[in-house]
């Protein structure tokens, strides 16, 4: 069962077994993990092909490396031209990856247990609160508009360290055709239930502006 499939000659039966095995165990995979990921339809289309596609890769590729480096290219232009994904995404792909591996180099069993094991173990994880401190406040993402004319270097210094645990600076990007500045701030609250407090002071020191306090994004913070 855990034997490789493949002989020296990859032949049709071999490839079409392990294209049947690998499609579906993808559909099973894709289909366990829409219980714990949120994403679209076309990404768990996407997630249940993907162990067939790599494998398919593998095999035709099998230690020509001219080859693989054409292949190492084409899958870098895919990822230069898709949109960044939320972590359960990348985890999801990175597993039919690596299943994939296994399915091209004729190990069926492996690339099963791969592929469903871990959907299932990934499953089971993402419902325990391992990771989930009750006594902790959770990240924001702060965005505060000021004025052209405010030094914005330590003015809001002391509503940080009255308000905050911790503080890091995100950026700053100009507004209003130059004439503000937009600040983001990655910062978490001594007590969340200040919040309405903290951004009252804000405003008192950026002239009543915009002020931004937002969940803090998995990805990386647009200003």
């Amino acid at each position: 069962m855990f034997d490789s499939v493949y002989s020296a000659i990859v032949t049709p039966a071999q490839f079409f077994l392990m294209a049947g095995a690998a499609l579906v165990s993808g559909l099973l995979y894709a289909w366990i993990m829409s219980f714990r990921v949120r994403s679209t339809n076309r990404f768990f289309f996407v997630a249940a092909i993907l162990p067939f596609v790599v494998a398919a890769v593998i095999t035709f590729v099998n230690g020509n490396i001219g080859a693989g480096v054409a292949i190492g290219g084409a899958f870098g232009l895919i990822r230069f031209r898709s949109a960044q994904g939320t972590a359960d995404e990348l985890a999801s792909i990175l597993i039919a990856m690596g299943s994939g591996i296994a399915f091209g180099m004729g190990y069926i069993g492996y690339g099963v247990v791969i592929l469903l094991g871990m959907a299932v173990i990934y499953s089971l994880v993402s419902l325990l609160p391992l990771f989930e401190h009750r006594d902790r406040a959770p990240e924001l993402m702060l965005k505060v508009t000021i004025p052209e004319s405010l030094d914005y270097s330590d003015v809001f210094d002391d509503t940080f360290a009255h308000y905050c645990q911790t503080v890091r600076k995100a950026g700053v990007k100009t507004t209003g055709m130059g004439s503000m500045f937009r600040l983001s701030f990655q910062i978490r609250l001594k007590d969340p239930a200040e919040e309405k407090a903290f951004i009252d002071e804000l405003r008192t020191k950026n002239g009543n502006l915009e002020i931004q306090l937002l969940p803090y994004a998995e990805t990386t913070p647009q200003l």
